[in-house]
């Protein structure tokens, strides 16, 4: 161990370390607004800042592989997905009344329940797992693809059967045919009101 590796500690951080929590800093900024904001379109840009800077996170600990998956996927796919359903079901932009069921206190308290559960089962079982940074690199390529090819295969395909089922309930929603409001034109081509017009001109002609 050299001379500056062991003079640096908590006090003296390096540059990626700063970088680390700056850019953790503007992602937590960006998910609370997410899901603060009352607008449904800038919530979904507001997660594609959360998304790109988790992805930031992933390169600045020499996790490219996972960086890109998360840009290709999360980034590329789930948040298009999400604006496609936005625009395919014609959801309202601003607030919407009939979507605030004002349990907000009973949904801060399942947040709150399902992060300290997520936290509690995250530290129990990486409580023992120390990386040797030193080492041989364990997170390279071909190690996390047979990972996730070999032991996590199943879920990722549920996920991919999840995300095609919202985008096809979408379609179907978005397709779903409305009923006929006065005014508007019948499957023939002519207006309830053209058809009375024409009926009373053809009375006066007979006169």
């Amino acid at each position: 161990m050299t001379l500056a590796a062991a003079s640096h500690g908590f006090l003296s951080p390096t540059g990626v370390e700063i970088a680390f929590l700056l850019v953790g800093l503007v992602t937590f900024g960006a998910a609370v607004v997410t899901v603060t904001t009352r607008q449904l379109v800038h919530a979904a840009l507001w997660l594609v800042v959360a998304l790109g800077g988790l992805a930031v996170e992933y390169l600045l600990l020499t996790a490219e592989f996972i960086a890109w998956v998360q840009v290709l996927i999360y980034v590329g796919a789930v948040v298009v997905l999400i604006l496609f359903g936005l625009m395919l079901t014609r959801a309202p932009i601003g607030r919407s009344p009939e979507a605030d069921s004002a349990n907000r206190w009973a949904a801060l308290t399942v947040a709150v329940a399902s992060a300290a559960a997520l936290v509690w089962v995250v530290v129990d079982a990486f409580r023992t797992t120390w990386i040797d940074l030193d080492g041989p690199a364990a997170g390279s390529t071909a190690v996390t693809g047979a990972s996730l090819f070999q032991n996590w295969v199943l879920p990722f395909e549920a996920l991919s059967v999840l995300l095609l089922a919202a985008l096809v309930g979408a379609i179907v929603l978005s397709r779903k045919a409305r009923p006929a409001r006065a005014g508007e034109a019948s499957p023939g081509g002519a207006s309830p009101s053209g058809a009375s017009r024409s009926g009373t001109s053809q009375t006066g002609g007979a006169r």
